[in-house]
């Protein structure tokens, strides 16, 4: 709410000062994942990312703001043409992803809403957040949830294997430049890279459990989880996926970036001036 003053002084005349408090607005771009199906971070599956913030001012130089985004990730071995193993692996998945963090901007030089002098500034943006996921895949043209049919051997216990958790921590570091359009209104672009703590955004992270410790289906045909466990046999014979062989890399977690535009509309009030 905006505060209106008047200090009278000897002319009679208003005396007001404009305060920039912050800015909430939208946000929207492209993401990027990278883990055990894209393990040499290509660019080549963009997705949409999309969500709103609230940021507020603590100096001309630092800012705080939460935000709430809904992503796209996704990935497939096929990509992976330069590695015959990846290419026989024949892994894919994809997920939605919804996100809720807290991140610390911090300025280069002075922003000043209004100011034609500190119009403008690149900034650092990192922080902690908490995401939701849940990785699927088609088979026969058929959609299945990955998680639930334990594809490492998650869902019989196969080695003491429990169900991976489907929401996780995420640690975004990034950098972005803004500039005030007018007194009311700004326009940012960011790249924020994506830290997070799990290897299953992708439902792919240790060793195969073999097809032998998925339970077949009355009629004694393979289960849908045995056949998402390895699709190998898709891309010549025999399978690769047998019993303790490697099927990710759990050394390393997974991750993704985006990159969007952010356009925000300032929150700013009136303040009293001290009166001389």
């Amino acid at each position: 709410m905006t505060v209106f003053c008047l200090i009278f002084r000897a002319d009679a005349q208003p005396d007001y000062s404009y305060v920039y408090q912050g800015e909430f607005g939208i946000m929207g771009g492209t993401s990027q994942y990278f883990g055990d199906l894209n393990p040499d971070y290509h660019f080549n599956t963009p997705k949409i990312v999309m969500g709103l913030f609230f940021r507020k001012q603590i100096t001309d130089y630092i800012a705080v703001r939460i935000e709430g985004q809904f992503a796209q990730l996704g990935y497939s071995d096929a990509y992976n043409t330069q590695n015959a193993f990846y290419l026989r692996r024949n892994l894919s998945f994809n997920t939605n992803v919804w996100q809720l963090g807290f991140q610390g901007d911090f300025n280069f030089f002075r922003f000043i809403p209004g100011d034609g002098d500190h119009r403008a500034t690149p900034y650092l943006t990192f922080g902690i957040g908490m995401f939701s996921f849940d990785p699927y895949a088609y088979l026969e043209g058929q959609k299945y949830y990955l998680r639930e049919l334990g594809t490492e051997g998650q869902a019989v216990g196969f080695e003491g294997r429990k169900p991976y958790n489907n929401i996780a921590a995420y640690i975004p570091l990034g950098l972005g430049y803004k500039y005030n359009l007018n007194p009311k209104m700004n326009i940012s672009i960011e790249a924020v890279y994506n830290f997070t703590t799990t290897d299953y955004l992708d439902d792919v992270s240790k060793t195969y459990a073999g097809i032998s410790n998925f339970p077949v289906l009355p009629n004694g045909d393979p289960s849908v989880a045995a056949l998402l466990q390895d699709r190998s046999y898709e891309t010549g014979s025999p399978p690769i996926g047998i019993q303790g062989r490697q099927r990710g890399y759990s050394n390393q977690n997974d991750s993704y970036i985006y990159f969007e535009i952010l356009f925000s509309f300032n929150i700013s009030s009136y303040r009293c001036p001290t009166a001389k």
